[in-house]
């Protein structure tokens, strides 16, 4: 049987770079090779991946952020539209509309092969951070990114969005329902379980045994750190004995850092440890108003966690608020304090929120959510070669 040929386009290919990375590594990662051969085509990331070629393409970097670039296809255009024919390709995956993915957009209706695509990245929530300084530009800057967004998804053929409220944002936006898919996210309950406690390790983080109160994600200020640091503000006014613990880097921790004197930074954190750190806190907080699904609020809850996050984004789909968690304002740090105190000074509640959190995540299977994509790979391939 002559195997499914699919190219993969994605701006940055290193497997634990951020929530898209991973997602998309649990996909490379069970590619069923006897079906499928892959071509990868990237601005960063390795020579090979999983036994499969890999293309770079220059790239530039993002002012303001330094950890990300951006592929530029544009000269290597004629290399890659060779090398794109010789492939012949029956689907073409996306990974983001950036100017590689609109390069690949472009090819796929070339070559009259069928796309498909992750909605990763909750771009317009994403403008009032990079164009604060400029105020008069912010509803401008939106206009333009909804439109660029319609324009592209609209071309594609098969949308996948993690989650019902962006389903409902972006068909607000004006691309078609039947483009797009609800495809979730998983979990791996093996790593992320309430197993992992290990008070010792928080000890050894804190020098106490005071509860825990953590926040784990990349530092960037689009995660409202400005939130987490009033929050901080108001727990030490009131004396608050309570660890503050943070989990991640970015460009904003040196900053974040010197606001939090008292908080506990950890850096980078590998799973193992991060598994442990999510089953010790007391706590998890997340006030990011920008994510299209949230995958350290799955995460904690699979630890057994209770969470108080902001109700904005996919993340607040997780949580009925007041039965497995707590949902916030997301500017509101005195509200966020408040439900923090409650869960803290309320052991029933905590332990209702931990078992409810566990029983949600449950349904969040990665080998599921693969098995969909491969057979939706080989559908739109079938359809082409039908057509």
């Amino acid at each position: 049987m002559e195997k499914v040929r699919v190219v993969f386009f994605a701006d940055i290919l290193i497997s634990d770079f951020d929530g898209a990375s991973r997602t998309m590594f649990q996909l490379i990662g069970r590619i069923p090779d006897e079906q499928f051969e892959f071509l990868f085509v990237c601005g960063l990331g390795p020579e090979h991946i999983n036994g499969f070629k890999c293309i770079h393409i220059n790239t530039l970097g993002i002012p303001g952020n330094k950890s990300y670039r951006i592929a530029t296809p544009l000269l290597q255009k004629a290399e890659l539209d060779k090398t794109l024919q010789a492939f012949s390709p029956n689907v073409i995956h996306i990974s983001t509309p950036s100017l590689l993915g609109n390069y690949a957009l472009k090819a796929a209706r070339r070559l009259g092969v069928p796309v498909i695509s992750i909605y990763h990245t909750h771009f317009i929530s994403y403008v009032d951070y990079y164009v604060k300084n400029f105020p008069f530009l912010i509803d401008f800057a939106k206009q333009r990114v909804r439109d660029l967004l319609r324009s592209f998804y609209n071309q594609c053929d098969t949308v996948y969005v993690p989650s019902n409220s962006i389903m409902r944002e972006l068909a607000a936006e004006g691309v078609r329902p039947d483009v797009m898919k609800l495809w979730e996210r998983g979990i791996d309950r093996s790593l992320f379980s309430p197993a992992k406690r290990n008070p010792a390790l928080m000890q050894s983080l804190t020098g106490n045994d005071r509860p825990c109160i953590l926040f784990a994600s990349r530092l960037v200020w689009e995660k409202n750190l400005q939130t987490l640091i009033r929050l901080y503000d108001l727990a030490t006014q009131r004396h608050l004995k309570y660890n503050f613990v943070v989990a991640g880097e970015g460009v904003a921790r040196e900053a974040v850092e010197k606001q939090m004197p008292g908080a506990v930074f950890l850096g980078h954190v590998g799973h193992e440890q991060l598994a442990e750190i999510y089953a010790s806190s007391s706590v998890f907080l997340f006030p990011s108003v920008t994510e299209t699904f949230g995958n350290v609020v799955l995460e904690a809850m699979a630890s057994g966690l209770p969470c108080v996050i902001a109700d904005s984004g996919g993340s607040g789909d997780f949580i009925e608020d007041g039965v497995n968690g707590f949902k916030c304002s997301p500017y509101d740090a005195a509200g966020f304090l408040n439900r923090i105190i409650e869960i803290i000074e309320h052991p029933e509640l905590s332990r209702q929120f931990s078992e409810k959190g566990q029983e949600n995540s449950k349904r969040y299977i990665w080998e599921h959510l693969a098995f969909e994509y491969f057979e939706d790979l080989k559908y739109l391939s079938f359809n082409l070669l039908v057509v």
